[in-house]
Formats: structure tokens, C-alpha cells, sequence
């Protein structure tokens, strides 16, 4: 038995000052006041020396970084990831990808699965969305018809694996494939993205668990029906929809999605509803000079935004800056609610007793300080009596 004393632990409605955690094997046994929970004689003492003890971060769509793909070198990846307190992470496919190289990125993320404590699945951000958002080659199997042929192998090749599949609802012959997807795994969760698709369109494929949207504000269009007017589209169809979470790209410099807009997505979603991610990716191109500040961003070779280089201890310290939010309002955006969108909430993301001992510890600003997985802390020999 391990007990965490001397911490600000992490809860999901508040920060208990002067909190204790015990910790039994792989799981949580209590969590309390330091006057509420009985530390056992035999117990080694964690002295947390102030820090804040949150749950580990839930990353669900991470593309790679320190300059290699998650899926081509999953166990360097994850355990860059994992240093920064991101004790889950998925690793998210692009619809660049061709056949050949779904089905291989699934193959490693598998065997990779066995020995990445903290690689959990993938992230399916294809094939079928909508080309205008995104860089996809020239001469590209998902820009054409839906056929089945053409899916079935990469569905059942990740139909265990993927948690996410995210879809472009305006896409001719879209609902034969997530009738495929729902039958092969019904629990996985269905996102829209890169998209232009009307509320009505979402609307009308609701049944098949569309219940996220992918980078609210990023590579999202609308349709206007009359120059000079706004049209709805997939953002407003999340605000509108309570029952839809919003992933937020939230970098240094508010690019991605500005500040006002990061306060309206939390301000209509509210802290339940917001999901962040990092969209961590690698490319050669450089930045465009007037963003070169920025050192979070990645860019393609057309100078559009490709992602970033967060990791997410750096996205809720930048939340927390770029909203107000307070500490704990961010860990849930960070780690609550991503792992409810997965459905692993009853495992993994708040600190509370029967769940696993992920764990991540931050100083007074937000840097990590050590991480924990499964109740073992990764940096050696710390703070143990």
C-alpha cells in the first residue's frame, strides 16, 4: 500500500488542499482529507511536497511527435507522451493514408499495445471526410465513391482497436459505412470532421452514437444561403446539441481557435461537454513568418495548419490561461471527459477510489513533476520514505 500525502489533489468539483490518496497495487483504494482516510502502519509514504495530484491526462487524438508518427514508432512516441502525463493515449490515422498503410499503422499499434502501458486504441480520423478540409494527394482512393470493398479490410482490421471514427456526414453513400462500423464494433464513437455538413445532416445520423466533433473550429465549413448571410454548420450543430462534446485544439497563441471562440465553445458546452486534445503531429514544412513565435504549431507544405507539437500539460496550462478556468475545470476537459467520450470512464480519468492509479503530478505552474501508471510512478525514487 502507498499513500500520496502533502498534495493538492485533483477532484473533479474541487482541490482538496491538503489531500491523501492511498493507493492499492494497480488501483485507488481511498481518497479524502488528510483527517478522513487512515494511513495503514505498513503504507510507504509518497510526499507529493505540495503538488498538485491529478488524474493522468486522456489524450484521444494524438497523430505523433518528437518528430516520428505514434503509429510508425509507438513505443519512443507514447513514452514522450507519457513523460508529460498523458497516461492514455490513441493514436490517430489519417485520411492521407492509403489501404496498404491503414493496415500496417493498425498491425503496430496492436503489438505495440502489449508493451505501451499507456497506448490504449486508435483514432480513426478517416478515411470518408470531405476533401476540401485537409491535405489529402491528388490521386486518393476515399475521395471517390463509398464502396465496400474498398473499407471492409481497414474496418476489420481496427474494429477492436479504433474507439473513434470520425465522418463526414455530407459524404454520398456515408451511412452504409457507419452501418458497417456500429455492426462490426457498437461501441466505438462516431465524430464529424472536416466537414461542411448542416445540422440536419448530423441530425440525421445521430442513431449510429455521433456524440463528438472533431476540432471544434478547425477544418469545419458551413453553406450560406444567400451572400453575406452565415450558414449552420458542424460547430453550430455541436453548440446546439448538448449531448455532442467539443474536442479544442488550445495552443500558446489561441491560433487554432481563438480566444473569444475558446470562451464561447466553453461558455455554450460548459466544462462537461469540452474535450481537450492535442492533435500532436510532424511535418518538414515551415512555419509562415508572422507564426514563427508560435513553437506549438505544425504547417503543411500549403502553409495551412497540420496540427501541433502540445502535449497536454502545456494545452490545460493554456486553457487555463486563454479562459479562466480554474485548475480543476481544465483536468476535466483534459481527463474526465475524454475518457467518458470512450466510454473508460468507470477505469480512468478522475481520482476516485476502483480506479486505475494514473496519476499525474504538477508544481504550482502546471509543469509536470512526475507521472504515475497504474500505480507506479515513472521517475524512479521520488519523495518515498
Amino acid at each position: 500500500m502507498t499513500a500520496v500525502t502533502n498534495g493538492k489533489i485533483v477532484l473533479e468539483d474541487r482541490v482538496l488542499e491538503n489531500g491523501v490518496l492511498l493507493i492499492d497495487g494497480e488501483r485507488i483504494a481511498a481518497v479524502g482529507n488528510r483527517g478522513e482516510v487512515t494511513l495503514p502502519k505498513d503504507a510507504e509514504i509518497l510526499d507529493a511536497d505540495g503538488a498538485f495530484v491529478g488524474p493522468g491526462f486522456v489524450d484521444i487524438h494524438v497523430h505523433g511527435g518528437e518528430g516520428a508518427l505514434l503509429c510508425d514508432e509507438p513505443e519512443r512516441i507514447s513514452a514522450h507522451f507519457l513523460r508529460h502525463g498523458e497516461t492514455t493515449v490513441l493514436a490517430a490515422l489519417y485520411y492521407h493514408m492509403c489501404k496498404e498503410e491503414f493496415l500496417s499503422a493498425s498491425r503496430r499499434v496492436r503489438e505495440a499495445m502489449e508493451s505501451c502501458g499507456n497506448l490504449r486504441g486508435l483514432y480513426m480520423e478517416g478515411p470518408y471526410m470531405n476533401p476540401e478540409f485537409g491535405a489529402m494527394p491528388e490521386k486518393n482512393l476515399w475521395k471517390g465513391e463509398i464502396r465496400r470493398q474498398d473499407y471492409l479490410p481497414i474496418l476489420e482490421a481496427a474494429a477492436d482497436l479504433a474507439k473513434v471514427w470520425v465522418i463526414a456526414p455530407e459524404r454520398d453513400g456515408i451511412e452504409d459505412f457507419l452501418r458497417d462500423v456500429k455492426a462490426a464494433a457498437p461501441a466505438a464513437v462516431i465524430s464529424v470532421g472536416h466537414s461542411r455538413a448542416t445540422p440536419g445532416e448530423i441530425g440525421g445520423l445521430k442513431k449510429y452514437g455521433i456524440r463528438l466533433l472533431t476540432h471544434c473550429m478547425d477544418a469545419t465549413g458551413w453553406r450560406s444561403l444567400w451572400r453575406g448571410t452565415r450558414g449552420a454548420g458542424p460547430d453550430e450543430a455541436c453548440l446546439l446539441d448538448d449531448d455532442m462534446y467539443a474536442e479544442v485544439i488550445c495552443d500558446s497563441g489561441a491560433v487554432h481557435v481563438n480566444r473569444d471562440l475558446l470562451r464561447l465553445i466553453w461558455k455554450v458546452k460548459g466544462t462537461d461537454k469540452v474535450v481537450l486534445i492535442t492533435d500532436s503531429n510532424v511535418t518538414d514544412a515551415e512555419s509562415p513568418a508572422h507564426l514563427q513565435k508560435y513553437s506549438d504549431l505544425v504547417f503543411d507544405d500549403n502553409g495551412d495548419l497540420a496540427g501541433s507539437r502540445l502535449t497536454m500539460d502545456a494545452a490545460l496550462r493554456n486553457m487555463m490561461e486563454h479562459t479562466g478556468c480554474t485548475v480543476w475545470e481544465a483536468f476535466c476537459m483534459a481527463s474526465r471527459n475524454p475518457a467518458r467520450v470512450i466510454g473508460m470512464e468507470k477505469e480512468i480519468g478522475t481520482v476516485d477510489a476502483g480506479k486505475f492509479a494514473d496519476l499525474v503530478f504538477l508544481d504550482e505552474t502546471y509543469n509536470v513533476k512526475n507521472v504515475m501508471l497504474r500505480g507506479i510512478l515513472q521517475q524512479k525514487g521520488w519523495n518515498i520514505c
